[in-house]
């Protein structure tokens, strides 16, 4: 009986870290959802701009231009004919996963302490990162595999796969990796401190 009496403080102190990481979840599900939603236009705008640089280096000559509008990066090139429609790639797909980052960094304890919160930044950067890289190999993919005859001339078999494989990796499964080996590698002590950590 004095066991069992002894026992169950420690029971009680472990529901209420686990009811804590729970709130702190949710509460972060919250910021980091309120902040994607305050500043998705914008960010669109920069992540369409440092893949347009980026697509462009390759180009000779440089035809392409993206632009964010409406929760959509539109992709035109000089070289299309003018009648012709200009495809537009969903935005949210490409960065949404920054919720899911933000939910994880919250999971710590003591989330908004200057190091760990310094630490969540740096991974934000590195998905940002990410985000451009991902949007390149989305615009690739949509001239290498979808614009029918003109993606047969311009692109190989080897360049298709490629691109097109890259993008459908990102879409699959890396959206959701990253933001987990991210919050791994920037967020460890956060995950140490986490219940059952």
């Amino acid at each position: 009986m004095a066991r069992k009496k002894e026992r169950a403080p420690a029971v009680r102190r472990r529901a209420g870290l686990d009811a804590r990481a729970a709130i702190r979840l949710l509460v972060g599900f919250a910021a980091g959802l309120a902040f994607w939603f305050a500043f998705a236009a914008p960010y669109e705008k920069a992540v369409a701009a440092a893949a347009e640089a980026l697509v462009r280096l390759f180009e000779h000559p440089a035809v392409t231009t993206l632009s964010a509008s409406g929760g959509e990066i539109l992709v035109d090139r000089s070289d299309f004919p003018p009648a012709s429609p200009r495809p537009g790639l969903p935005a949210d797909d490409l960065h949404f996963n920054f919720v899911l980052l933000a939910t994880l960094f919250a999971l710590g304890r003591r989330p908004l302490e200057p190091r760990r919160f310094g630490r969540f930044w740096l991974a934000a950067l590195s998905l940002a990162v990410i985000h451009v890289i991902a949007l390149v190999f989305q615009v690739e993919a949509l001239y290498a595999t979808r614009l029918g005859p003109w993606s047969e001339a311009h692109y190989g078999p080897l360049a298709r796969n490629f691109w097109g494989a890259g993008f459908h990796f990102y879409q699959i499964a890396g959206r959701f990796a990253a933001p987990f080996a991210l919050w791994w590698g920037f967020g460890r002590d956060a995950a140490e401190d986490a219940p059952g950590g």
